[in-house]
């Protein structure tokens, strides 16, 4: 296929197809670049490909029309959106996710200018399925590199917005749960990746620290898998003292209208704290497998425990500025170079910026 030029033009095209089906974590970095297409282009038809679950999430975005992919459907999955698109043409093609599948589903697009990753984040022979790359760049948040996918078209992304819907019904649930009252710590402990999660033990250490010397209200989070469930019985387990526990009780809108009323999320780089940072809460990521200046809360990490480049020197034998920007560092044991005393000390450092006048804790 061959490589057209940039066509770099401020002319509104009359639609254009976003392909980024998963992760939960992803798909809120991709919400501000669909606001800024609907702020500058409001005449534009937007649809979105996405996953099962992620549509759970924003799949109530108003002016998208959302296209369901059913990724354990198979064929059938496949089959389905090739009949939602049949004689359908777009003016372009966001193809944002960079997988074998991805680019499969992607044949179903028809349009003329299809959009994608530079030749250095492409991988699964992405780049036989577009036209046209995005600029090639290191040391970008994913957020921003999502929102380079614009500059083909003309536009650039000066402002961050999510504005995620939340249902009334799920702020009745949060609030149900987290009456107004002491400050209130949510703990979302797991990553899809799991050499990603830090040690049951020590997020049963750091909960019982906030409960009793900070008198904070603590509550555990996560979804209804068997993993997440014993995952978290193995927290309590080690616990002295006892946390709300809603492992496997809410959905993802009530799970997002939880983090909205909580003051700080402690999670390890997953879908959660994104979620957590898109409705404006403070997040205490857990980084030592991968990059927080890549992939952690984008908004502020100021309260992130960064133990990455101790990481990359101990699995690597080089500082992680020598590394290719975005190496994964996910090996066993990784997160345990993350102390208790590491989160406690942010922890503390947050507490104290709340409690204080403006600047403390920084």
């Amino acid at each position: 296929m061959s490589r057209a030029s940039n066509p770099a033009s401020a002319t509104p095209p009359a639609s254009l197809c976003i392909l980024r089906t998963s992760a939960i974590g992803d798909v809120t970095h991709v919400v501000p670049l669909v606001r800024t297409l609907q702020q500058q282009w409001p005449e534009t038809a937007l649809t979105w490909l996405i996953g099962k679950l992620e549509q759970r999430l924003v799949g109530d975005l108003p002016g998208v029309e959302f296209i369901l992919f059913d990724k354990a459907a198979k064929r059938d999955g496949f089959r389905a959106v090739r009949e939602r698109l049949a004689g359908r043409k777009f003016s372009a093609l966001l193809h944002m996710q960079v997988a074998l599948r991805a680019n499969l589903l992607s044949l179903l697009v028809k349009s003329p200018l299809r959009i994608g990753y530079d030749r250095k984040r492409s991988k699964d022979l992405h780049g036989l399925f577009i036209n046209c790359r995005i600029p090639s760049r290191s040391g970008e948040h994913v957020l921003d590199a999502m929102a380079s996918f614009l500059e083909p078209l003309g536009l650039q992304q000066t402002q961050v917005r999510w504005d995620i819907p939340i249902p009334d019904a799920a702020r009745e649930f949060a609030e149900r749960h987290l009456p107004d009252g002491p400050r209130t710590l949510v703990i979302s402990p797991t990553s899809s990746h799991r050499l990603r999660n830090w040690r049951p033990e020590r997020y049963a250490a750091v909960a019982d620290h906030a409960l009793r010397e900070l008198g904070w209200r603590v509550v555990l989070c996560g979804g209804p898998s068997v993993f997440e469930r014993e995952f978290g019985d193995a927290i309590l387990g080690h616990m002295q003292s006892r946390p709300i526990d809603l492992i496997g009780k809410d959905t993802l809108k009530q799970l997002l209208a939880l983090l909205e009323r909580a003051d700080l999320v402690l999670a390890p780089d997953s879908g959660p704290m994104h979620m957590a940072n898109a409705v404006g809460t403070a997040v205490l990521g857990l980084h030592a497998a991968s990059n927080p200046q890549r992939s952690g809360p984008y908004s502020d990490r100021r309260w992130c425990v960064d133990r990455y480049d101790a990481a990359a020197r101990k699995y690597r034998g080089k500082p992680a500025d020598a590394l290719p920007w975005g190496t994964k560092l996910e090996h066993k044991g990784v997160m345990d170079l993350i102390e208790v005393d590491d989160v406690t000390e942010r922890l503390h450092a947050f507490a104290r910026h709340m409690n204080g006048p403006p600047g403390v804790g920084n």
